[in-house]
Parts: C-alpha cells; sequence; structure tokens
C-alpha cells in the first residue's frame, strides 16, 4: 500500500518497517463503534457506511460460533457531557448519548447475545475499559480490528491492541471514515507500524481456516 509515492514505500522500509506480524491460532474480532451515531449520516458523527457494515456482517457470520466477537459502542451520559475533555474537541460526540439511538449497534450487524459488547468513552476501546481483562480470559493470540473511524477509533484501537502483546489485523473493507485522505494515511501508518491491513477475502481465510 502506498500513499505518497515509491520514496516515502522507499524510506520507511529502510527504518525497517512494515513487517507483517505473526498470526495466532485464537484471534478475537473487535467491532469498533459501528453504532448508529457512526454508520447513519444523519448524525453529526455519522457517515453511510454501508460497505463497512456488509463487509464486517461477512466476517463476524464467518467467525461465528468459534471466534469470539466483542463490539463497542461510545456513549456519554448527561454529567460525562460537561466533564469529559474529549467533547470539547469534538462537540459532534455529544450526539452520542447513553440511552440513545445514536449508541446502538447498528441492526444490520449480526450482533447476538453470545457477543460482547463494551461501553467506552475514549478513542480506543482499551482505554479505561475491561477488554484488556476479557481477551486474556478468552486466551485471545491476534485481534482482528473493524469498524470506525480509521482515523480515530480503529487506529487508537489498533496501537493499544499491539502495546497490550496483540498482533493486530485490519482488513481493510471492515474499516470505515468520513473522508478518504485521513483514512488511507490512517492505513499506511498502522500497515507500517501497528499492524497488517489485509484484504476481506484474507481474513475470511484466516478464520475459516481455524475450524
Amino acid at each position: 500500500m502506498s500513499l505518497h509515492g515509491s520514496s516515502t514505500d522507499a524510506t520507511y522500509e529502510r527504518a525497517g518497517f512494515g513487517a507483517p506480524v505473526r498470526r495466532g491460532e485464537r484471534p478475537a474480532i473487535v467491532v469498533v463503534d459501528l453504532t448508529k451515531g457512526f454508520t447513519d449520516p444523519a448524525y453529526p458523527t455519522g457517515a453511510d457506511l454501508t460497505d463497512v457494515v456488509a463487509a464486517t456482517t461477512r466476517l463476524v457470520e464467518a467467525a461465528h460460533p468459534d471466534v469470539p466477537v466483542v463490539y463497542t459502542s461510545i456513549g456519554y451520559t448527561p454529567a460525562e457531557m460537561s466533564s469529559v475533555v474529549w467533547l470539547d474537541k469534538a462537540p459532534g460526540l455529544r450526539a452520542l448519548e447513553v440511552g440513545s439511538e445514536a449508541v446502538e449497534i447498528d441492526a444490520r450487524l449480526p450482533y447476538s447475545d453470545a457477543d460482547h459488547l463494551i461501553m467506552k468513552k475514549g478513542a480506543s476501546a482499551f482505554f479505561g475499559t475491561g477488554l484488556a481483562s476479557l481477551l486474556a480470559a478468552l486466551r485471545v493470540d491476534t485481534v482482528i480490528v473493524c469498524g470506525a473511524t480509521t482515523s480515530g477509533c480503529v487506529r487508537a484501537t489498533a496501537v493499544d491492541a499491539l502495546q497490550s502483546g496483540y498482533p493486530v489485523l485490519v482488513p481493510r473493507e471492515c474499516v470505515g471514515d468520513r473522508a478518504d485522505g485521513p483514512a488511507e494515511a490512517n492505513l499506511f501508518d498502522i500497515q507500517a507500524k501497528y499492524g497488517d491491513v489485509i484484504s476481506l477475502e484474507d481474513a475470511l481465510a484466516y478464520v475459516g481456516g481455524l475450524k
């Protein structure tokens, strides 16, 4: 994947970035914030992520029931609306009120009682949540990150997954953003430093081969 051309690729290769991660035998899929507030363009935080939802649905259906799936949602209580600093920087997130439809998992996804759900307050699915403990309890050895947005919560989750000791895979078709430029820049960075950006077909073959 090239963002700025061969000179950029050569610079990163010379610096020792971009080597492939190892893949374990007990992956989990972390579906980051594919809630109505992000997949419905009617919300300030939303965009049309129909294709991302469809691709993620394919992957989750292929993974069930053998590969654990963790969904995340981001939402704030009325008290948090006036105390969370991030909301000063990104006031559009105030639409994500706990208890509202905006924080519900997109109904097109195959979310079920067998899946895990984590409510978060920050960008990373790991920060201030029980995700690391959950993955440890499930004896997970690889994290597949899907969801939104590529330049925000997906990237933050990929970085923290790596820093928590997990090889990271990001299926390109399963992540989305509001704009192509930030999305491509962050996919480039994830591939270079934090995980492998792979195709949906590669991800499907990986989880399918574990059954």
